[in-house]
């Protein structure tokens, strides 16, 4: 093979491929356009988050305060799908 031959295949080749992926490209399918994720249900006033923003502006003090650490515990359980504990009989 001279030269020119080799050119040639290479030139067909290269056209080949080329061809091949132009179709492959033009036969996939469109991914769908990324939309936005639905906002969360969020109902107009939620006592909870209200007093998680008071805790948070709290700061440092927020440890000490029962409440906050109430609020913390309902979070938590909340997060974790877990049931709050009934308060037992205030008596004992």
């Amino acid at each position: 093979m001279d030269g020119k031959m080799l050119a040639r295949l290479g030139a067909i080749v290269f056209v080949a491929v080329a061809i091949t992926a132009t179709v492959i490209e033009l036969n996939r399918k469109e991914d769908a356009p990324a939309s936005s994720p639905a906002p969360l249900h969020q109902s107009a006033y939620d006592p909870l988050r209200e007093s998680q923003r008071r805790c948070q502006k709290l700061g440092q003090k927020a440890l000490d305060d029962t409440d906050c650490l109430r609020v913390w515990a309902e979070t938590r359980d909340r997060f974790l799908g877990r049931q709050p504990v009934p308060a037992g009989p205030e008596g004992r």
